[in-house]
């Protein structure tokens, strides 16, 4: 799916008017198919941008266009038929806990399904290799039967995941997947998201925390800070005067910093950048 944002503006519901929009005159593009991560300090409009994508949220100026389509114009059957397309991962996974993993993974095949089949699904799994196959991709087979309540709050964020790869979705919107997850975890969820988008040719836009994972695993790297773009650039070009304006130094985690050298940053700057930035370069 293709998107365009131009000079959208948006806050949230609750937000009071005399504060500044959450996100502020973006320009936006994205290509169908195109995988790409956004990352920022907390606060900087990551999620509010993905409502946005998702038609969740209208921008209170400017347009989005799915496909050239301006999805708050259409009408409400339309709408509803193009919100199919689209699958919103939150950070945290809204799955039942009473409910085995294997329904909650093909529960991601529900907005393709009729009601009779849907609820059918719900007593008897309709197709359980294909809960499986996913769970497999992020190191979970073996919980394919377990309740939801009985998992630790990472595995309930893999399930999630999994749940993604079997939505009939061209667009793959995913908030901050790696919170409850370590570092090998965090590694192969992603790695197993961007292959399964891939793999359907589906648009993925993900927004991490992670600057390193966000380097290592994406082609292109949107920055945002205090609702406006920052930098939208392949992730080989980002340097550390980038990561630097972005965080604004402070902000960086200083445990995961390291000085050394990176092409076209000098030493003092490459100090404040993540150090698989740096060691990448």
């Amino acid at each position: 799916m293709r998107i365009e944002l131009r000079g959208a503006s948006a806050r949230q519901s609750a937000a009071a008017r005399s504060t500044p929009a959450a996100l502020q005159s973006i320009d936006l593009e994205i290509a169908s198919g195109e995988r790409l991560a956004v990352i920022g300090p907390s606060g900087a409009g990551k999620t509010t941008l993905l409502q946005v994508l998702a038609c969740a949220l209208a921008p209170e100026a400017g347009t989005l266009r799915l496909d050239g389509q301006d999805p708050w114009r259409l009408p409400r059957p339309a709408l509803q038929r193009l919100r199919r397309q689209l699958v919103l991962a939150p950070q945290v996974p809204p799955l039942p806990p009473r409910q085995r993993v294997v329904t909650s993974v093909l529960a991601g095949r529900l907005p393709a399904m009729s009601l009779a089949a849907s609820l059918r699904s719900l007593i008897y799994p309709s197709d359980i290799p294909a809960a499986q196959t996913a769970l497999e991709r992020f190191d979970l087979a073996g919980k394919l039967f377990e309740r939801v309540d009985r998992l630790s709050g990472g595995e309930r964020q893999r399930v999630g995941l999994a749940r993604v790869l079997l939505a009939p979705a061209r667009l793959w919107l995913v908030d901050e997947p790696l919170a409850a997850l370590d570092p090998a975890q965090a590694g192969q969820a992603l790695g197993a998201l961007t292959a399964g988008a891939a793999d359907r040719g589906a648009t993925l836009v993900t927004t991490l925390h992670d600057v390193e994972a966000a380097l290592a695993h994406f082609p292109r790297i949107v920055g945002l800070r205090a609702g406006q773009l920052s930098f939208d650039l392949p992730a080989r070009q980002v340097t550390a005067q980038h990561l630097d304006r972005l965080y604004a130094r402070t902000q960086v985690d200083a445990a995961r910093i390291r000085p050394a050298e990176t092409a076209g940053a000098p030493v003092e700057a490459a100090a404040d950048a993540p150090a698989q930035f740096l060691r990448s370069r």
